[in-house]
């Protein structure tokens, strides 16, 4: 049966529920112990799992990413959280060169189960340092997947399927959406990884995006929807490896794509998406594929310039609008 539970709970309770199915998984990161999570995501693991299962690290991000990298090539599976996506530059190297890289550099003698997880993407006024979105950066990387989720329901049954998969995965939330609430069944269940969704039907128009950016998606759809236009909206959910059944099936019935992505436009998800829908769907295109992205500048702390640098519902709406018209 479904409840009504927010994200951070599904969190929750996707990890301790594979904590309690496998002793090697292990949850490590700053303040995920004593203090139950920067976010409270991790509230009571530590009561239940104990210190040799719930582990306090330092701040120093490279370290502990590190030992979580070690760990997972010796057969434990660990969950280490960043405090943000922006604190996990510090351990790129651990997660680029060594995780991403154990499976080729080993001839596949080894693998790297490591499931690396935080919040992503702007989040009000924590200015430059702190709002950079970073599925683009991790997608970049041959031996990485890259999970960005925003649906509770979605968390816990990808969490799952991240905690068990054999390849080292970056798991994208959102600091603002960790109260967002939804449906989430009480029976066990699994979300594939690699497979998008389709969170509302349309037929002249197809929104593509993910995280917190889907909201605005479905926003600007209800929106459309008031003047008689139809609006798809494709979560991606798995940004790697990408579900392009999905969106080409999509553009073979509405002709027509825009993509809504918090990323900046140079180099982004966006970018890549179309890309491959001008490969595998160029003839079924009536019109360019547009994108909806933050503008291409780093995030000022002002907070009338953090609206304008988001994407929004009404940037969304002028571009479709771009896109239904184009041969007008």
């Amino acid at each position: 049966m479904p409840r009504i539970i927010t994200l951070r709970d599904a969190l929750r309770e996707a990890m301790s529920e594979e904590m309690r199915r496998d002793e090697n998984v292990f949850l490590m990161g700053e303040e995920v112990a004593e203090y139950n999570g920067a976010y409270k995501v991790s509230k009571g693991m530590l009561d239940e799992f104990g210190p040799k299962r719930v582990i306090d690290t330092p701040i120093a991000e490279l370290g502990f990413a590190g030992i979580g990298v070690g760990a997972a090539i010796n057969g434990l599976r660990p969950i280490v959280e960043f405090m943000t996506w922006n604190f996990a530059v510090l351990a790129f190297d651990q997660i680029v060169n060594n995780a991403a890289k154990t499976l080729s550099q080993s001839a596949g003698d080894f693998t790297c189960p490591i499931v690396f997880r935080g919040p992503t993407g702007s989040a009000g006024q924590l200015a430059q340092q702190h709002s950079q979105t970073f599925e683009s950066w991790m997608a970049n990387v041959p031996g990485l997947k890259v999970i960005s989720i925003v649906d509770p329901k979605d968390a816990k049954g990808l969490m799952k399927s991240a905690i068990r998969d054999e390849d080292p995965i970056c798991f994208m939330e959102s600091e603002m959406l960790y109260g967002h609430k939804g449906d989430v069944p009480e029976e066990e269940y699994l979300t594939p990884i690699g497979k998008a969704v389709v969170r509302r039907e349309g037929t002249d128009v197809t929104l593509v995006s993910y995280n917190k950016m889907s909201l605005v998606a479905e926003q600007a759809a209800v929106e459309l929807a008031k003047e008689g236009i139809s609006a798809e909206v494709i979560d991606l959910r798995t940004i790697r490896p990408l579900d392009n059944k999905t969106l080409v099936e999509s553009v073979r019935k509405t002709n027509r794509m825009v993509v809504v992505d918090e990323c900046w436009p140079f180099a982004g998800v966006s970018a890549e998406i179309a890309y491959e829908i001008q490969k595998y769907a160029f003839d079924y295109l009536d019109a360019p594929v547009t994108r909806v992205n933050s503008a291409d500048t780093s995030l000022s702390y002002a907070p009338t310039l953090v609206e304008e640098w988001l994407p929004n519902a009404s940037k969304v709406i002028k571009a479709v609008k771009e896109v239904l018209y184009v041969n007008a």
